[in-house]
């Protein structure tokens, strides 16, 4: 926690020095001591000092000052730090302006001058202040702050990628938070602006696109070099397995993400059947435990920073970023993983962000506090969510096609929520229709598929995880696919008739290398994926393996 500040002012030079150094030989373990010959210099200082969210606790101020008397100038700063401390320093022909003070600015106390011995005329007065303030002061939380409307899309965007990138931060809701009016006003922000990012340092940005916030925050989204040993695109289970290995044995290795690392699984509020770990851990978790070991091996890791395609040139791969540049690489595994399906029904897109997210459970949690939650899908992504959004939510609707979820979620998960009473399972049920107010989701209309009844209810939020629609559009070189897009590897290729005419080495593929010599597939990308985080974590080891072998025959 950063050090409390006790500030002085006095346009007297030698008072200001015998005053400060009386301050520090006292106080300088526990408070910072400021200190300045001008009141104007001073209040500038506050106003940066706010925006940093540094903390008063006390002002010691001269009264008698040519630019503003004291007085004026504690009043003045009540506005930024009205529970501050404050002290006058007077002459004995000043103490009725003191007095007068007193009822004024609340002054706390007023000092004449000298006050030698410090001891006896100076440090009691201040103690006895200090320790009152110290009683009465509640910290302010010392981070990020993302200011905005609850149910707007971009503000979700915001959240969803500084949780996902495991940056704390503190949500103020601008309708409803006097810590955001506050702030509205320190750096006299309008609505259009919305919404705002306050960093630690007092930047401020407002309507901030990902990228811009994400250079702000110190990641990296240009690559260092030109060439590399592997590249691996995509930072879920599987990639940031893949990169470990390849960092752990040598290889030059750049890991590259669009979004966060983590992929589905870093979204996760609890994952309780990865070996190792008897009590579980949330996805979050290991994506920092993850993370900070492929680090540690001296992998370079870009992100936010999207692949749009792969093209080989005499036995090089390039790889063309979003941003236009471009990297060469000598091997490639892709590891980008799959996305939620979009919910085919009227009305859905017109709330996505609003009320409507794809995962995303635990960025808007807080949001469904005595509200009615309802979840889409029947996976342990979907249960995880449901058991998690239980302790906020009033009421968790657990929507699926069939009967129940014995067929697509694992038994622990079931136990758990059959266990909780605010969850509730709607089976053989659609939702066909969403509506709303004032650009937020109000309502949703659900369908039996074996009745074809048909009710409306009311819903404050809506989580879909439905279906698992691989992340390979951006593909664009001759890689074959299976009918709903996953990649073929391994042997499976020899099913397709044009493998032959795309593959042109001797040997055949391995295990987890593409129709594209050195380009490997790994994770839920890749058909026949088991759809687990431990074998995601297994292809990610063994695609590095495979790299190997593929480096020493070229």
């Amino acid at each position: 926690m950063k050090k409390p500040i006790i500030f002085a002012i006095d346009d007297d030079p030698q008072v200001l020095r015998a005053v400060t150094r009386d301050l520090k030989s006292e106080y300088r373990k526990e408070y910072r001591i400021m200190s300045t010959e001008s009141a104007y210099d001073a209040l500038e200082a506050l106003l940066d000092l706010k925006k940093k969210n540094e903390v008063v606790a006390l002002f010691l101020v001269d009264q008698r000052m040519p630019e503003m008397l004291g007085v004026e100038f504690l009043t003045k700063a009540k506005k930024h730090y009205p529970e501050a401390k404050k002290v006058l320093l007077t002459a004995y022909s000043d103490t009725d302006a003191a007095i007068k003070a007193i009822n004024d600015v609340q002054l706390d106390y007023y000092l004449t001058k000298p006050w030698n011995p410090p001891e006896e005329k100076l440090y009691p007065t201040l103690n006895d202040l200090l320790e009152a303030w110290q009683i009465n002061f509640q910290p302010e939380f010392d981070g990020i702050k993302v200011l905005g409307y609850q149910f707007s899309p971009k503000s979700h965007d915001i959240k969803d990628f500084l949780s996902a990138n495991l940056f704390p931060f503190q949500w103020l809701d601008v309708e409803t938070n006097d810590k955001a009016d506050e702030i509205i006003s320190l750096y006299d922000l309008k609505t259009t602006d919305m919404p705002v990012v306050s960093l630690q340092n007092g930047e401020c940005f407002k309507n901030p696109d990902i990228v811009e916030l994400a250079t702000a925050l110190g990641l990296n989204a240009h690559p260092k070099d030109n060439l590399y040993d592997v590249v691996i695109i995509g930072a879920g289970p599987s990639g940031l397995a893949a990169a470990v290995y390849g960092g752990s044995e040598g290889l030059k290795t750049l890991l590259i993400e669009k979004h966060a690392p983590g992929g589905q699984a870093g979204t996760s509020s609890r994952i309780e059947n990865y070996l190792g770990f008897p009590n579980g851990l949330s996805g979050q978790e290991l994506t920092h435990r993850a993370i900070t070991q492929a680090k540690r091996f001296g992998i370079e890791f870009l992100s936010p920073q999207e692949v749009t395609s792969i093209s080989e040139k005499d036995g090089y791969k390039s790889i063309s970023l979003g941003n236009g540049e471009c990297i060469s690489t000598k091997s490639v595994v892709i590891t980008t993983g799959v996305n939620y399906r979009k919910l085919e029904a009227d009305g859905i897109e017109n709330y996505t962000g609003a009320g409507i997210y794809y995962g995303s459970s635990m960025t808007e949690a807080q949001a469904c506090t005595n509200k009615e939650v309802y979840i889409v899908g029947g996976g342990n992504s979907a249960g995880q969510s449901a058991v998690y959004l239980s302790k906020f939510a009033k009421n968790v609707y657990i929507i699926v096609r069939k009967k129940d979820l014995s067929s697509s979620m694992s038994s622990y998960l079931i136990d758990q929520i059959n266990a909780i009473d605010n969850i509730t399972l709607l089976g053989y049920t659609n939702i066909t229709k969403a509506t709303g107010s004032d650009g937020r989701l109000t309502t949703l209309e659900l369908t039996n598929n074996k009745t074809s009844e048909i009710k409306e209810v009311p819903a404050n939020a809506l989580f879909i995880f439905i279906g698992a629609r691989p992340y390979t559009d951006w593909i664009a070189l001759d890689i074959i696919k299976n009918e709903r897009g996953f990649i073929e590897t391994g042997r499976d290729l020899n099913r397709y008739t044009n493998f032959k005419k795309i593959w042109k080495k001797d040997r055949e593929p391995f295990l987890l290398e593409t129709c594209s010599p050195g380009i490997f597939a790994s994770g839920d990308v890749r058909a026949g994926a088991m759809n687990r985080v431990a074998s995601a974590v297994g292809e990610g080891a063994m695609a590095i393996k495979f790299v190997h072998e593929y480096l020493a025959e070229i």
